[in-house]
Order: C-alpha cells, then sequence, then structure tokens
C-alpha cells in the first residue's frame, strides 16, 4: 500500500462540473460503507479537530442525510437527499451547505460518486454537478479542496485500518 495523502484530483469538464478522481488501496464495499455508515463518517470527514453535533443517514432513496460539526466555534452544517443508490458502486445525492441561503432542492449540487476496483485498488470519481457556472466557481474558490484533501486523506487511513 502506498501513501496517497494529498493525491485527489479537480478537473473541470463542463462549465458547470468539476470532477474529484482519488484512488484508494481498498475494496470498493469498504470506500461505499464508509460513505454511507454514520459511525464511519464521523471518523474521517471534515477535521480531527471537528466536533460532530449531527450525523443523520436515511439510506434509501428519497432519504435524507445531514452532517452538522463544530470547528473552532462554529457550527458547519450539510444536507441533501440520496437520489439513486447501487452499493457498492454508485452513490447519487444532493448536497447543500447551510452557510448559504438555501435555493431550494431543485437548485442543490448533484453529487455522482462511483467506484471502481480493480488489483485491489478503488478509483473513486466524484462528478459534481452546479446549477450555473457561477455556483461551481464560488464553490471551487471557498478553498474546499484544502478540507477535501485532508477528509478523503482521514479515509485513506481509515479504510487501511479496516482493510
Amino acid at each position: 500500500m502506498r501513501n496517497r495523502h494529498g493525491s485527489a484530483v479537480i478537473t473541470l469538464p463542463s462549465d458547470t462540473e468539476y470532477l474529484i478522481t482519488r484512488a484508494f488501496d481498498a475494496p470498493a464495499a469498504l470506500i461505499f460503507r464508509a460513505h454511507t455508515t454514520p459511525e464511519l463518517v464521523k471518523r474521517w470527514w471534515g477535521f480531527a479537530t471537528s466536533e460532530w453535533m449531527v450525523c443523520e443517514i436515511d439510506l434509501r432513496v428519497g432519504g435524507q442525510w445531514r452532517y452538522v460539526i463544530r470547528e473552532q466555534g462554529a457550527e458547519v452544517g450539510f444536507h441533501g437527499e440520496y437520489r439513486e443508490i447501487e452499493g457498492p458502486h454508485r452513490l447519487v445525492y444532493t448536497e447543500m451547505f447551510e452557510g448559504v441561503p438555501d435555493p431550494g432542492p431543485d437548485a442543490y449540487p448533484l453529487n455522482i460518486m462511483t467506484l471502481e476496483e480493480s488489483g485491489g485498488v478503488t478509483t473513486m470519481k466524484v462528478l459534481v454537478q452546479h446549477p450555473s457556472q457561477e455556483v461551481r466557481d464560488m464553490i471551487l474558490a471557498s478553498g474546499m479542496e484544502s478540507g477535501m484533501q485532508v477528509s478523503y486523506d482521514r479515509l485513506e487511513d481509515l479504510v487501511r485500518q479496516d482493510a
């Protein structure tokens, strides 16, 4: 197993999308479970210093999810709805940051996560579709990439322990 810390790559396949690609030395089923099990999500999502307030997952089509953490005294929340669940290879869900005005569920970004396993390595791709280029660019400019790298590094450490 090699250390893949910091290896997530973001590309821009269209004016309203970005694609995150990251490899893990673990089975697709374990990566999928780490995304859909509250006890595991709390071990990798966010920063090691984050204090979990809410981690709810209703894993069914139409089911809701919500994460709220406290970081440096501020509460940060995200929520969404599961649209497709085809474990362990595909998960489609909306995602909305709770710190901005809510545009309504029809305007939430849509995340399409696919997991492809080959030779003990799972390549995770997350295509994020936004309602406009302006929203996509605002998200990318927010500094989300550094937090994403930290979370995926923590996910790598988690699946190494459980693989």
